[in-house]
């Protein structure tokens, strides 16, 4: 009988990393391992639940902790899907004041040996040192995105010091691949970094000290990617797969939403409508918003369009009357994955965050890709169009203007134009890694076996 492991989990503040985090602490804790899953409160209260008899509830504990104030943090903020953009520093300076809480709570729980961990925690490595923990630092984003930021040396006092730097395909990325920021991209990011302790030395920290790093992709994704992430690293690099996740079943009653949904896209052939969705975090300016809408009017196809930004001018006046017979806009929130998973969808115009194309591809669908100036989306957004699942919509690479003609036509391309069958063909084949619950599990199976058989390399 294996021994049964202690192990806490503790991602940073964005939904985009709690849920991942969750999904790799139901599997541990589904092996006989006790999960301690480190939150604040509010993120705690908004998990999926677990079903009360299931063997999970007895492995999985909850750890809330409050979340320290800060001058320029909303009181009820506790995720960035809380903030503007702008305020997400103030979010970074708040987790980073979780550290006392934390320690406490490990002094006090000797048999914890691993701490599961996110990019943002800088100051969790003499913390573990000091109380016997290993760190597994679990980065959420593609082995692509890790790549181009290079090994923790570069990221911690590395060549690349201005925006510019980072608008070319680094060296150490020795194959043919077009992955690297826009200039507005690059920019735009820097809006959210904290000016005292960067996102740069946050990751370069985690991965210097952690002893196993682990990814949400695999191999069989993006194969070139993780052997120059082996060579960089220099320690073991062990992917818990895709993690897809699950279409709801129609006897879930969950979304209230769906059902006005589901009866509207029942009413359209197969494959004819686009689904678009920017993302809960980013909200492009008014100017671009209503850029966008004229494009996807011009295209003349059906559509469903989740915005989230209520304010009334958000998009050009006239608009929803005119696309009213073919275009459906949700204000707010909408079941995504029920909507890609519906077989009148034929597509899906996208922000390009990782968890989307995951959705998209595991479901065969091909992507328009508009990737927003935040975090990696933009090297997911090159990833995508490389490998020929999608088409960027092309952009200034400085200011990141576009025109509506363009929006239309890499639309019609995508969703209906001749050339873009390969696109379509190549989509529909990825959904045998993309949403390969199998094949995530076997990885989610080697990772566990990773740590629980770790010897520490002898020095020598």
């Amino acid at each position: 009988m294996k021994k049964q492991l202690h192990i806490a989990i503790f991602p940073w503040l964005a939904y985009g990393h709690i849920l991942p985090y969750f999904q790799v602490s139901n599997f541990l804790a589904q092996k006989g391992h006790h999960i301690y899953y480190i939150s604040t409160p509010k993120n705690i209260s908004r998990l999926p639940k677990l079903p009360p008899d299931s063997d999970l509830c007895s492995n999985l504990t909850f750890i809330q902790l409050p979340l320290p104030p800060v001058d320029g943090l909303p009181p009820a903020a506790e995720s960035t899907s809380d903030l503007p953009i702008d305020q997400v520093p103030y979010l970074k300076k708040a987790y980073d004041k979780l550290e006392p809480q934390l320690t406490e709570f490990l002094k006090s729980s000797p048999q914890i040996k691993w701490i599961i961990h996110d990019f943002a925690p800088h100051w969790l490595p003499p913390v573990a040192s000091q109380l016997g923990i290993n760190l597994v630092h679990f980065s959420i984003y593609s082995a692509s995105t890790a790549a181009f930021f290079g090994p923790p040396s570069e990221m911690l006092h590395g060549s690349r010091r201005r925006p510019e730097d980072f608008t070319v395909v680094p060296y150490w990325m020795d194959y043919p691949n077009n992955i690297a920021f826009k200039l507005y991209e690059i920019v735009g990011h820097q809006v959210c970094m904290d000016s005292d302790v960067s996102d740069f030395e946050r990751a370069g920290t985690a991965i210097l000290n952690c002893k196993i790093l682990t990814l949400r992709s695999c191999v069989e994704a993006e194969p070139d990617a993780f052997r120059v992430l082996n060579k960089i690293y220099q320690k073991p690099v062990v992917p818990v797969g895709l993690l897809p996740p699950s279409v709801p079943s129609d006897e879930d009653t969950g979304d209230e939403n769906w059902g006005s949904l589901k009866k509207w896209l029942d009413s359209k052939p197969e494959k004819s409508v686009f689904y678009v969705a920017l993302g809960s975090e980013v909200s492009l300016s008014h100017e671009f918003m209503h850029e966008l809408a004229f494009g996807i009017e011009k295209s003349g196809l059906p559509f469903i369009w989740v915005v989230r930004n209520r304010a009334e001018d958000i998009l050009p006046p006239g608009f929803e009357d005119r696309v009213s017979n073919r275009g459906l806009i949700v204000r707010g929130w909408a079941p995504q994955l029920r909507v890609l998973a519906h077989n009148s969808v034929g597509g899906f115009l996208t922000h390009s965050g990782w968890s989307s194309v995951i959705e998209a591809l595991g479901l065969g669908l091909p992507l328009i890709l508009f990737p927003i100036a935040s975090s990696d989306l933009g090297l997911v957004a090159r990833l995508m169009h490389g490998k020929k699942v999608g088409l960027e919509i092309e952009r200034n690479d400085i200011d990141g203007s576009f025109t509506s003609d363009m929006v239309a036509e890499s639309i019609k391309r995508v969703m209906v134009d001749p050339e873009g069958e390969p696109l379509r063909a190549n989509a529909y084949a990825m959904k045998e890694i993309f949403g390969s619950h199998e094949l995530s599990n076997k990885y989610l199976a080697e990772f566990t076996r990773f740590i629980e058989e770790f010897e520490e390399p002898s020095e020598v």
